[in-house]
């Protein structure tokens, strides 16, 4: 990385524009419990407006819909306003995700969803809604349909197949990506694709290399960072708002991609966002924040402003950062910088890791292993903060070898199983379920996908078979063919249930962490392109290994061992013996 480059970014940075919420003829409120108690008292019907800071079509909605005279006036008369920022309600956006920002909710006095709506609503639409649903509260779309889940934790073979048919039908194979309108890297689709590519599969490695060379174009080639998607279906139209989600995808598929394939500019992307987070989006203390707006002017379209230079850009203003400092942002941004300092071995990128964890740890721990969101986490416990957090401390384990990131993720394990997991139904719930409220708890197939594959690389670490009883109440829920099936593709499932069918990689250290030969194939052993990958360094004169499964002579020297299918290799003392 570029020391003198970031220094010069770092000193010509102009401060962040401070969020603030101009003011608005509709009375909104924030979200509460007792929101539809007080709705059903009053006679009146809820609004909720979902929105992101960083959404382009939020700030037009606000200066244009929310305020037109007769909207206002149906607002303040029927309606009680809800504005809640999506990012700082995990509980609200994992139910109405699939809407998009904004999202407009509209409930009756006792919680039922009269209507769903999409992204932006003009005024006349808005009015026409809005006085439809006070004459007749009644619900304009069906009710959801209840599901009958999954029998067993492993994928059938209908399923499977309809999900390695799905794999490769949304490849768009002129352009790459999916063959949706807006185009973007989707993370589980590229490391489907790379691992069939590290099996010697040679149309897989061109699917996710044709995704990863056009994704590049979606890279801000002044401050780095990644904007969020293109639209039109192609590459070139792209939506400026950097947020944290795809900064961190993005860097752990290209990170994983150099690893595997080992070409340059792979590695030249994941540098570049790595030098946007900690330029943009780190904060002193060495946590990261949210995002950063699409609009250097709130509802402005920035297409010129972003074809600008560094001076350009600044002489018109830098668009506003989120500077709200989340749990589970964070875990994310740890994650995809370890996985970066495991191919690259640049100490920095581990020191950031550590850096943004003992800020979270401080700020953010609940008693028990859990995380909090934010400062005061309403609606909280959330799943994806601990869930984030428990899988970087996995990652933290692999990339130290040091014992107590396992004990805390064993921990955050345990807290997830105590708050998230519902009786008698499989998957895990994204929020803490309160018996008493009107809306029933909902599951994020993504956080569940990834609890699977998290809870079974737990298990295989610690050799506890409660977590891979844990990763099966995962898999469960998303083997169901209903949630499955209901995206245009879905190939974490497959990686998911490929996880879960058979061991990982496991390399073993045996030396002394002081050791300098020992370090040195501990850094070999975590440049293997997989990412299902278990990595213990085993200092036996210090402590043992969380899971003691395999026994491992006493040598001389340091030495690596390989175990694959219950057959370990003889001792390697060579760094480019390992793999």
């Amino acid at each position: 990385m570029n020391m003198i480059r970031r220094l010069l970014f770092i000193l010509c940075m102009i401060p962040s524009i401070a969020l603030a919420e101009s003011s608005s003829p509709v009375p909104w409120e924030p979200w509460s419990d007792g929101i539809f108690e007080r709705a059903t008292k009053e006679n009146k019907l809820v609004l909720l407006d979902l929105e992101a800071i960083w959404c382009h079509w939020c700030h037009v909605m606000d200066k244009t819909t929310y305020r037109d005279d007769s909207v206002v006036t149906l607002l303040k008369k029927h309606y009680i306003a809800v504005k809640v920022d999506q990012d700082s309600r995990p509980d609200l956006s994992s139910r109405y995700k699939e809407y998009g920002w904004p999202a407009t909710i509209v409930f009756s006095p006792s919680g039922v969803e009269l209507a769903k709506r999409s992204g932006y609503i003009e005024p006349d639409d808005m009015r026409s809604l809005l006085s439809k649903l006070q004459a007749n509260p009644t619900p304009l779309e069906d009710a959801s349909v209840e599901i009958e889940y999954a029998s067993s934790p492993e994928l059938s073979a209908s399923v499977k197949k309809k999900l390695t048919q799905q794999f490769y039908r949304s490849h768009d194979d002129d352009k790459g990506g999916l063959t949706l309108a807006q185009k973007f890297l989707d993370p589980d689709s590229v490391e489907y694709a790379l691992l069939l590519a590290s099996r010697g599969e040679s149309r897989e490695r061109s699917m996710a290399m044709q995704t990863l060379d056009a994704n590049l174009s979606l890279i801000d080639p002044v401050w780095g960072g990644v904007y969020q998607y293109s639209t039109h279906y192609g590459w070139d139209k792209p939506h400026f708002e950097k947020i944290m989600s795809t900064q961190t995808n993005n860097l752990k598929m290209y990170a994983l991609a150099y690893g595997l394939l080992q070409e340059q500019e792979y590695l030249d992307a994941a540098m570049s966002i790595v030098t946007y987070l900690e330029q943009f989006l780190k904060s002193p203390e060495g946590a990261f924040y949210t995002s950063q707006d699409a609009d250097y002017k709130k509802g402005v379209h920035s297409d010129e402003y972003f074809s600008k230079n560094d001076a350009g850009r600044r002489a018109m203003g830098i668009p506003a950062v989120d500077k709200s400092i989340y749990a589970r942002e964070n875990g994310w941004v740890i994650q995809s910088l370890l996985q970066l300092y495991n191919v690259t071995g640049e100490d920095v990128l581990l020191q950031d890791s550590l850096a943004a964890t003992r800020w979270i740890e401080k700020h953010r721990q609940l008693p028990g292993g859990g995380f909090r969101h934010g400062t005061q986490d309403k609606g909280g416990p959330f799943l994806g903060d601990t869930l984030a957090m428990f899988r970087a401390y996995i990652a933290l384990y692999t990339a130290t070898g040091e014992n107590a990131w396992m004990s805390k993720a064993a921990k955050s394990a345990d807290f997830i199983k105590k708050h998230f997991l519902v009786s008698g139904t499989p998957g895990f719930v994204t929020a803490n379920y309160k018996a008493d409220s009107p809306l029933k708890p909902v599951r994020r197939l993504d956080e569940n996908i990834k609890l699977a594959r998290s809870m079974n690389l737990l298990y295989h670490y610690t050799g506890d078979k409660k977590y891979l009883d844990l990763a099966k109440k995962a898999m469960q829920y998303i083997a169901t063919d209903r949630v499955a099936l209901a995206t245009i593709s879905e190939p974490g499932i497959l990686l998911a249930a490929e996880e879960l069918a058979q061991d990982p990689v496991h390399i073993t250290i045996v030396g002394a962490k002081d050791d300098t030969a020992a370090a040195n194939l501990h850094k070999a052993a975590l440049t293997v392109p997989r990412s299902y990958l278990r990595v213990d360094w085993w200092d036996r004169d210090k402590e043992n290994l969380p899971n003691q499964d395999v026994s491992y002579p006493k040598l001389s020297r340091s030495a690596a061992f390989v175990c694959t299918e219950n057959r370990c290799s003889l001792p390697r003392f060579n760094k480019d013996a390992i793999f």
